[in-house]
């Protein structure tokens, strides 16, 4: 651990540095190690979500990777667990490989691509050799999720110039190890790769489309109860090993999203939206509408939190960040045999926690009394729906949008979706901030909050 006493890391941030209960990178190494699994698990997300940021790399980012490196050989990284970005269980070790290996991908762009200052992406780059000496030690781990974690890192790492010579080493160990693994990412490594190395992919490549249209055609079939071959379609999907890649980090595009076009050079840009005006003073009927002056005012940070709220908190937590009680005993899902926290309500400050893993995921603001929450100075709680939308998409003319099957605007770079809530006869917005897997709102979102209107 010499690494991490000896660095000056108070200057060296991370992505959100400085922010209240946000942990500074020490913490975060040293949590790690931590006796308790849940601890050991947030210290790995924060690994991905404050240094890794939206493929990005930050100041602290490569010498806390240094210090990831010094960490595989101790014993505890063998215990197994849960990881909040891949499915099945992995040792901790493992999942400490596929973090190094996010490095090395993330160290592969170039400044254009958004990935940090350029000295901060140059001490990324220069941290490579080191790296490579100590993952390529796990390249014949006896633990086959060891194994394939470190070759993948292994084969990011080799995309610097200096270890070039060692590449012939390791392509038999690429087709061997990766493009044979049931985790697309190391399907994808291993043909990227290979190609970039001047081998011939042709095979691996047909080999991965014929595999995903023979999966394609079985789900549709198994979707369709009029199919004869239903039956023996979920069979065969129920035998394929399940794929535990990560899931697509926020800032990476993928085909199956649609983006806004860019707005034309001349289309003026939309007015910003304004807030409802307050119900009269004294009204306190059931659609009571909070003033300017009565509501907190909020920011929020992309898939880090919102106000004083951080993704990743617990209840208890939140209660003290908001020096409130939930309003009612918190909902537990349905259908498990632990009581797994849903969802939990306050009514005071005006916002929804929603959790996952018992961890703040997501947050509702009520748009007739929540905080307001701004982007930049602009107003996103208790506005005219159509005028928000209109607005966010012209801002986001490079980023992407989807939309619920509910006809919710949900935009993936911000982590924000724009539900609507009724007041009598108008529709006013209620921000969600969320986490990345619950971007697909429809099968993310409990049912209490679809009816919350």
């Amino acid at each position: 651990m010499a690494k991490l006493t000896g660095t000056a890391w108070n200057e060296l941030p991370h992505f959100c540095t400085g922010l209240h209960n946000v942990p500074d990178t020490p913490d975060i190494l040293i949590g790690l190690l931590d006796d308790d699994h849940t601890r050991r698990a947030r210290a790995v997300w924060n690994l991905y979500r404050l240094l890794l940021n939206q493929e990005r790399v930050f100041p602290a980012t490569a010498p806390a990777a240094l210090v990831v490196a010094t960490l595989l050989d101790d014993p505890r990284t063998l215990t197994e667990g849960q990881w909040e970005r891949r499915a099945g269980r992995r040792p901790l070790r493992a999942e400490l490989l596929n973090w190094l290996a996010s490095f090395a991908d993330v160290a592969r762009l170039d400044t254009e691509g958004g990935v940090g200052a350029p000295q901060d992406l140059a001490a990324a780059r220069a941290a490579r050799p080191t790296l490579h000496t100590r993952v390529a030690a796990f390249c014949e781990d006896d633990d086959p999720q060891v194994r394939e974690a470190a070759v993948a890192a292994t084969a990011l790492l080799l995309a610097d110039p200096a270890l070039a010579a060692s590449i012939p080493r390791y392509v038999p160990v690429v087709r061997d190890v990766l493009a044979r693994s049931a985790d697309s990412y190391y399907r994808w490594i291993a043909r990227e790769r290979l190609e970039a190395w001047g081998e011939d992919t042709a095979v691996l490549i047909t080999a991965e489309a014929e595999y995903r249209a023979a999966a394609d055609r079985a789900r549709a079939v198994a979707d369709n109860p009029f199919d004869e071959g239903q039956g023996q379609a979920i069979r065969w999907l129920a035998e394929q090993p399940e794929d535990t890649a990560a899931l697509e980090p926020p800032g990476r595009w993928h085909p199956k999203w649609a983006a806004p076009e860019r707005a034309a050079s001349y289309e003026p840009t939309p007015e910003p939206p304004t807030v409802a005006p307050g119900s009269a003073p004294g009204y306190r009927g059931p659609w009571r509408i909070a003033g300017d002056k009565e509501r907190d005012e909020w920011t929020f940070t992309p898939y880090i939190g919102v106000g004083p709220l951080h993704f990743g908190m617990t209840l208890e937590e939140i209660t003290a960040a908001l020096g409130e009680e939930e309003s009612a005993s918190p909902c537990y899902a349905p259908g498990s045999d632990e009581r797994r926290l849903d969802y939990a309500d306050f009514r005071i400050t005006g916002v929804r926690a929603l959790f996952r893993m018992d961890r703040l995921e997501c947050v509702a603001v009520n748009a007739l009394t929540g905080p307001q929450v701004r982007l930049g100075s602009v107003p996103l709680t208790g506005c005219v729906p159509s005028r928000l939308e209109d607005w966010l998409v012209h801002r986001t003319a490079h980023g992407r949008l989807m939309y619920s099957p509910a006809a919710d605007p949900v935009f993936p770079d911000l982590g924000l979706a724009i539900r609507s809530q009724h007041a009598g006869d108008a529709n006013l917005t209620r921000p969600l901030f969320l986490l990345h897997n619950w971007l697909d709102l429809w099968h993310s979102l409990p049912s209490e909050e679809w009816n919350s209107r």
